[in-house]
């Protein structure tokens, strides 16, 4: 039987001496952290390794934008599967508004009548969105219509980060490093009515099997798939299934909060996911109970500060 090793802190120990601490105490929440930080260098370290990060719930506001950016910047992440609200969030940052920290405990009508929207303790102004339909309307119409009759959410998203200016932009960065953003559920997004409404006057036809052809050209092309899954939903399905097509991935980190007993995906371990051939047997699944904004930060910091010595 192997023994809890007490962890031991030290002034200015960095966060890789951290996380090597959690990993050799081996146990609970601050275990599962210490073997995703060791799980996560392995697949940034690896050429042979298609990095997919998965992004769910409010990431962009609540202050991931910059670290979702680098990675993409940095070439340790290959490809993004987000919801749209995190792509809208990232558009209306670039155009100079900011999340700004309020209250759990707001009063949601004072709020409503200052044309503010809360998101958690996250505040926004709903002039941003009003913003971003007129910033995105002409974008849309600069698009050739024969493009627009058939058309990719990813080509769209690349099309609007071509024009974004703000080089902390995941949407800028993923155009200029040629970084696929898949949004399966675009249109479940302020920005997808936008689209609508510019499409009861323009020509805009929005065809999703052009995404999975993007999807299941970099599947096929993987040697090997990593994964790391923030929260859960869409994305995590939509990437975890497109990679059943090639038996599984082969290492994937997920750190969400939700629980498995309502059958739900967002809460269900990563060990279910081999019995549907979405992690292949032999591979590697680390499931971190834990806010991603808390749990990613630090297991990024490791990883990376891992590869530098």
């Amino acid at each position: 039987m192997t023994h809890v090793k007490q962890m031991q802190l030290r002034p200015r120990m960095s966060v890789s001496e951290l996380t090597a601490e959690m990993k050799a105490a081996g146990v609970l929440g601050a275990g599962k952290i210490g073997e995703a930080a060791k799980l996560t260098a392995e697949m940034f370290s690896d050429p042979d390794y298609t990095v997919f990060l998965t992004i769910a719930g409010a990431l962009v506001p609540a202050g991931l934008r910059k670290i979702i950016r680098d990675l993409i910047d940095q070439a340790y992440v290959n490809v993004l599967v987000t919801t749209g609200a995190n792509m809208v969030h990232d558009m209306v940052e670039a155009l100079g508004y900011k999340h700004v920290r309020g209250s759990f405990f707001a009063e949601d009508k004072k709020l409503k009548d200052e044309n503010i929207g809360r998101i958690g303790d996250i505040y926004i102004q709903q002039e941003a969105f009003t913003h971003l339909e007129k910033w995105l309307f002409p974008i849309l119409e600069a698009i050739p219509e024969e493009k627009r009759e058939h058309m990719s959410v990813a080509e769209l998203l690349r099309q609007v980060g071509t024009q974004i200016k703000d080089e902390n932009s995941i949407l800028a960065t993923a155009a200029k490093k040629r970084v696929p953003i898949i949004c399966p559920a675009f249109i479940d997004s302020i920005a997808g009515f936008h689209l609508w409404i510019f499409g009861q006057d323009k020509k805009l036809v929005i065809d999703p099997l052009l995404d999975v052809n993007r999807l299941m050209d970099v599947v096929y092309d993987a040697k090997k798939v990593g994964m790391i899954i923030l929260g859960g939903g869409l994305p995590k399905h939509f990437a975890l299934f497109a990679n059943t097509f090639r038996e599984g991935v082969d290492s994937a980190v997920q750190i969400t909060m939700d629980r498995p007993e309502p059958g739900g995906l967002s809460g269900a371990p990563l060990e279910e996911a081999i019995s549907w051939g979405k992690i292949k047997p032999e591979g590697k699944g680390i499931t971190v109970i834990c806010d991603a904004t808390i749990a990613f930060p630090l297991i990024v910091v490791s990883a990376l500060e891992n590869l530098d010595k």
